[in-house]
């Protein structure tokens, strides 16, 4: 490890009343929580843009059925009042 690592190390424990063994191992912990965290960030990135695509496909369907529901209402409509549609 370089010098000016340990260096400023060894200021943070002697300020803090710490000891090396105890920083390093505060140190470890919280990069493996950022990790985790940005592990998790990254599945809910990915499901989110999963249920992107599953619901635009919803509602391209539901657009498409719609539509064709209301070329159905629009010809019984013309067709009661005598126009062909």
């Amino acid at each position: 490890m370089p010098e000016s690592i340990i260096e400023e190390v060894d200021e943070i424990v002697s300020s803090e009343k710490l000891n090396r063994s105890d920083f390093i191992k505060e140190a470890v912990y919280s990069v493996l929580i950022e990790r985790r965290k940005a592990g998790i960030r990254e599945q809910m990135r990915q499901g989110y843009v999963e249920m992107a695509q599953i619901n635009l496909s919803m509602a391209l369907d539901l657009c498409q059925a719609e539509e064709e529901a209301t070329m159905r209402y629009e010809g019984k409509l013309a067709w009661s009042v005598g126009y062909e549609y």
